[in-house]
């Protein structure tokens, strides 16, 4: 007999597919709860994975059943703060890379305070980051092209404005 699993390896239910409300899976909705032999000990972890992802947000720990064999059935509140747990991560991880991808640092030139930007945008064939310099009016004061792997901190920032905005080595 097909699992539901073996139907589809990667977990990623599709438009069509009902909500599964079974002791070890659980699927509401845009997540799906499997509970699963924790191959490195003799315990069993939980997977939550998101519609359309390939790889899980959270992977965890799942209680043991009262036998001391078995795993605990998944129920809805249990499910429910799965879901709020692994949205948590995702949320948290979105942050991470928003930060990585579009940093700002302000520094003071003169009587005048800049807020420079650096915005990188990722891509595995041609990536690439653009400086942009603003005055404290938000009103453009340079915009150059640099290198994705360019390091935005004050004194970078600095050293651009005192190079009157030229593209930086």
């Amino acid at each position: 007999m097909a699992m539901p699993s073996d139907l589809n390896p990667n977990n990623a239910p599709t438009e069509t597919e009902a909500e599964i409300q079974e002791p070890r899976l659980w699927r509401v909705n845009d997540w799906t709860a499997r509970v699963v032999k924790n191959e490195d000990d003799d315990g069993w972890a939980v997977a939550m994975t998101k519609r359309g992802e390939a790889e899980p947000a959270l992977v965890g720990p799942w209680t043991m059943g009262r036998d001391k064999k078995n795993p605990k059935p998944l129920d809805k509140s249990a499910f429910s703060t799965l879901v709020k747990t692994a949205s948590e991560v995702l949320r948290r991880h979105e942050q991470q890379l928003h930060a990585q991808l579009h940093q700002s640092v302000s520094v003071n030139a003169g009587a005048a305070r800049i807020t420079v930007s650096l915005d990188i945008v990722p891509d595995d064939e041609h990536p690439s980051a653009e400086l942009v310099a603003f005055d404290a009016a938000g009103e453009l004061l340079a915009r150059v092209r640099v290198a994705p792997s360019f390091k935005l901190g004050t004194a970078s920032a600095a050293a651009w404005i005192a190079n009157d905005f030229g593209r930086p080595a």
